[in-house]
């Protein structure tokens, strides 16, 4: 059993606590709520109390306000931030009592979503002959949840009265599309279009095209000496490949960027109307470019969640009928309070650490995103990948201008180069090719091939060079 190492001071977790525990932390606190609402409707053993007592320190608190303890600057270095959870009631309403600093001229439009068959039709539909759109929809329309295609190519020829070449050629173009792998017929079709992908632009280890031939279910860490058997070479070699695949791969496309069947993919350019309420606030302490940073974690409640004491005495003259239903209770309530604290103290210690590494990202923008992976933050928690993905998963930032972004902005290891190549356009004499574009962003240090280009100039909602007209 796989036990989480956050601290040597806390205690390998039980199945049912992890497992609790890992399902809570992929909640945004919105979600939290509803699932806290639920459990004090059902379960006698738990209570809310009104009690307001600061999550981190435990102090009282007079007024449903942050801690002036925990909130208030305590540090020396303005390169460390200020992390704490709150509990207050207005944490949302207070998120959006000022206005934005841009000219807000996208204040009157409701949050925009689009789906996959949008998002991957705006990448590829300028390049499609007028004769073939049909059958791209017909394609994107197919796809199941995790955006793999469960008809064959012959059964949209057949009915189209087409080549199965010709269809075959749009399925790629919807494949290299982002996100990469889409319109796949199985998830290790999948990882196999994404390596050929890979390889226009990125140092793919050796083996990683037959570790994935072997099956996804070789594909844990646990089997790397089984894998490295199986393939004939060693198992570093095995660890190495399955690391990669794990890092920059994934079997189910549409989970990119849902990380759940069926969430919506973010409007381009609209990142920050995604989000209506925010998970964590960061603000400045000042305005002074060498200011502390004060990340605020909102909590899903007021009050205290705790195991009612009253309950606990009742059970120990509980009819016998009863015993085994209340004690039952009184489990699945400690263990909820419980898992919270883990869950509060995962985002807390993830928090501090991105904030810092990111905190030019946070003050100036895009163009000062550093690259950085959830692996990498993972190795620096000591914690497995997955939780990464889970703490990362559907929360949202409210960031010192007031602009809302998905958590997963601070991993975008493409939001860098997308900034360098919206600057390039917006510079253009006359329209550049994506060909051209590589060209450019290749001698800035950016290799990247021109499929990449299109899918990057289409994330960023520009329209390709036939389509567009120079700022200049």
């Amino acid at each position: 059993m796989y036990y989480q190492r956050q601290s040597p001071l806390i205690r390998p977790m039980t199945t049912a606590h992890l497992a609790q525990t890992m399902s809570l932390l992929a909640l945004n606190t919105l979600a939290l709520r509803q699932k806290v609402e639920a459990e004090l409707g059902r379960n006698p053993a738990l209570e809310l109390i009104d009690e307001h007592r600061c999550p981190t320190c435990q102090r009282v608190l007079r007024a449903n306000l942050p801690c002036p303890t925990c909130s208030h600057p305590q540090t020396s270095s303005p390169e460390q931030p200020i992390v704490f959870l709150s509990a207050r009631q207005d944490f949302f309403t207070a998120s959006r009592s000022e206005p934005l600093e841009e000219d807000g001229e996208h204040d009157d439009y409701p949050p925009q979503k689009i789906d996959l068959v949008e998002h991957i039709l705006r990448q590829i539909g300028p390049e499609l002959p007028e004769e073939d759109r049909q059958i791209a929809y017909h394609i994107l329309t197919s796809l199941d949840e995790d955006g793999l295609l469960p008809v064959s190519s012959i059964e949209i020829a057949q009915y189209y009265h087409v080549p199965r070449s010709r269809v075959d050629r749009i399925i790629r173009q919807v494949q290299a599309a982002d996100p990469l792998g889409t319109g796949s017929a199985t998830p290790q079709e999948a990882l196999r279009v994404q390596i050929e992908l890979l390889r226009e632009t990125t140092i793919v280890p050796p083996y990683v095209s037959e570790a994935v031939s072997m099956g996804l279910e070789m594909l844990s860490p646990h089997r790397s000496t089984e894998l490295g058997r199986l393939i004939g070479i060693s198992s570093a070699e095995a660890r190495q490949a399955v690391r990669f695949i794990a890092d920059n791969l994934n079997p189910y496309p549409a989970r990119a960027y849902w990380g759940e069947p069926g969430r919506p993919v973010i409007e381009p350019g609209r990142d920050q109307n995604v989000f209506n309420l925010p998970d964590i606030i960061i603000s400045r302490v000042s305005d002074a470019e060498e200011t502390s940073l004060v990340v605020e974690i909102a909590m899903p409640f007021c009050g205290t969640l705790r195991v009612n004491p009253l309950f606990r005495e009742a059970l120990q003259q509980a009819p016998e009928e009863k015993a085994e239903l209340w004690q039952t209770d009184l489990e699945q309530a400690t263990l909820l309070v419980k898992c919270i604290q883990q869950r509060n103290n995962t985002i807390v210690r993830l928090m501090q650490r991105l904030v810092v590494y990111q905190r030019a990202f946070i003050l100036h923008g895009e163009s000062s995103l550093r690259p950085l992976t959830r692996a990498e933050m993972a190795d620096q928690l000591q914690v497995h990948e997955s939780t990464m993905s889970r703490a990362v998963a559907d929360k949202a930032v409210q960031l010192p201008n007031k602009h809302i972004i998905p958590l997963a902005t601070f991993f975008d290891r493409s939001l860098h180069v997308r900034s360098v190549l919206k600057t390039i356009i917006d510079q253009e004499t006359s329209p550049l090719s994506d060909s051209h574009l590589a060209q450019i962003l290749t001698t800035q240090g950016y290799p990247v091939a021109r499929r990449t280009v299109a899918k990057y100039r289409a994330m960023e909602g520009i329209l390709p060079a036939h389509l567009r007209i120079p700022a200049n």
